[in-house]
């Protein structure tokens, strides 16, 4: 028999601009009392992964903070706790979120109320998938997705496929040694890149040893730091 999930509250700072937030208490929660995670082929082990806040998750969120937004259609995959989607949100910003966990979705909910906010466009779909409604965006960000060497070009034909013809990119990556294999599979659909390492990281914890992944495609925006 399953534990009662445990969850936990917390508030982020952005400036003058608080997220709350309702996550996994950690990383050794799970619930799946109908196999819907399983037949998605997302594992125990796999599934809390979803529901914490990941420093690369921080870093993508602050990166937005000064971002050009305004104006934009922008798409966050990969979302998990989507703390950039929220942060977005509370600026107002055009911002849709996706994700392939089933739980996803009531906790963005949960999280946008929390707030008091408007709620979230968001639409659960797997990077292979082909027949999803999201339509074209002007930017399109994500944190910590390589995850696996199988799923680069799955994610960036999944970018490409939701991408408006100039398009920005932006994938804030720890350092899983998959950013060479992204950026050739990017460059092969058309588009330049560039990494930074974030100007400033003094919100974590402990130092962050990733970058940020930037791609674009006709006009390039500003460089992000």
């Amino acid at each position: 028999m399953e534990s009662p999930l445990r969850v936990r509250y917390q508030t982020i700072e952005f400036g003058d601009t608080d997220i709350h937030l309702c996550t996994l208490r950690d990383r050794h929660q799970f619930s799946d009392p109908d196999g819907i995670a399983a037949k998605l082929g997302i594992c125990s082990a796999a599934w809390p992964i979803f529901g914490v806040i990941w420093p690369s998750s921080l870093v993508l969120a602050n990166c937005m903070l000064d971002h050009a937004t305004e104006g934009k259609r922008i798409l966050e995959v990969g979302c998990g706790m989507a703390l950039s989607s929220l942060m977005l949100n509370k600026q107002q910003r055009d911002i849709t979120a996706t994700d392939n966990h089933p739980e996803v979705g009531t906790f963005l909910a949960r999280n946008t109320s929390l707030n008091g906010d408007d709620p979230i466009a968001y639409e659960r779909t797997d990077w292979s998938d082909d027949d999803d409604s999201l339509g074209l965006f002007d930017l399109i960000i994500g944190s910590d997705l390589l995850y696996e060497d199988q799923h680069i070009r799955q994610l960036a034909d999944f970018i490409d496929n939701h991408a408006q013809p100039t398009c920005e990119v932006i994938v804030v990556d720890p350092g899983r040694g998959r950013k060479n294999k992204m950026r050739q599979r990017m460059e092969q659909l058309g588009y330049h890149s560039e990494q930074n390492s974030p100007s400033h990281t003094d919100y974590l914890d402990t130092p962050f040893k990733g970058h940020i992944l930037r791609y674009w495609r006709d006009e390039p925006a500003e460089a992000v730091g």
